[in-house]
């Protein structure tokens, strides 16, 4: 079983060498870098990674990308800002030795926010494929929350590690993702997918994610982060929806 660990980067040099270093272990390290201005690429060589620069092609598809262009069907896929724990490691290592006994692997992914591990607020254990062989599945070519999707009748197994998720920087760098990626790209989904929203939808959204997050999720024993995820996931679920609205009016005036 060689395993090719896959990272795709963009300005990550702040990140890329924690990622690579909890992947030394892995038979292959590809990097498939979308026109970094850092040094990303430099840290990624010197780490002993392989390097491939792709322009930016989505997040499904970049990752995609890194999977078709690796050396082994076994594929290990890391985000730049995240690790493999130890624990995590020597599970997979266990799987090396003896073979696998599925198709694909799920696994749990801790977030380290403000410093904190965050238990719940509905980001724990957040189980997703990352370890799978890529003759049995593909990243799916989605806009926003992009996940590994299997063939039919294959075999899926859970590991017990962890996948250290680093996720903002700062509460600004939070409200910057939340403003320029995350609720925009999730509006456009939304938009192609034939999803709706109203006046009455955009009121109430934000109040219910958050009431969802902080008490139904119990995010408040995640202490004052907590609050802080509460808060963006209220933000971000209403101007997701004030941007959809503005693209279903946008089309309503194209066709007038």
């Amino acid at each position: 079983m060689k395993i090719s660990a896959c990272i795709i980067t963009f300005n990550e040099q702040k990140n890329i060498s924690r990622a690579i270093n909890s992947v030394k272990w892995a038979d292959e390290i590809l990097v498939v870098d979308s026109e970094s201005t850092d040094r990303t690429r430099e840290i990624a060589s010197a780490l002993g990674a392989k390097v491939i620069v792709q322009k930016w092609l989505g997040f499904g598809a970049q990752k995609q990308f890194a999977v078709e262009k690796a050396s082994n069907d076994w594929i290990l896929s890391l985000d730049a800002d995240e690790e493999i724990s130890t624990k995590l490691q020597e599970e997979i290592l266990f799987l090396k030795s003896g073979g696998p006994s599925a198709d694909a692997y799920r696994i749990s992914r801790l977030a380290i926010y403000m410093n904190r591990p965050i238990r719940h607020c509905g980001w724990y254990p957040d189980w997703q494929i990352r370890l799978f062989n890529r003759n049995k599945g593909r990243w799916k070519d989605v806009i926003i929350h992009e996940s590994v999707e299997m063939q039919p009748n294959s075999s899926v197994k859970k590991l017990r590690g962890d996948i250290l998720h680093y996720t903002v920087e700062s509460l600004a760098d939070h409200s910057r993702m939340t403003t320029e990626r995350y609720a925009p790209l999730a509006a456009k989904q939304m938009f192609e997918n034939g999803r709706k929203t109203s006046i009455l939808k955009i009121v109430t959204v934000g109040p219910t994610a958050f009431i969802r997050t902080y008490f139904l999720k119990f995010g408040f024993l995640d202490g004052f982060p907590g609050f802080c995820i509460s808060y963006f996931a209220a933000y971000n679920a209403t101007l997701k929806h004030m941007l959809l609205w503005e693209l279903q009016n946008s089309r309503h005036l194209n066709s007038e």
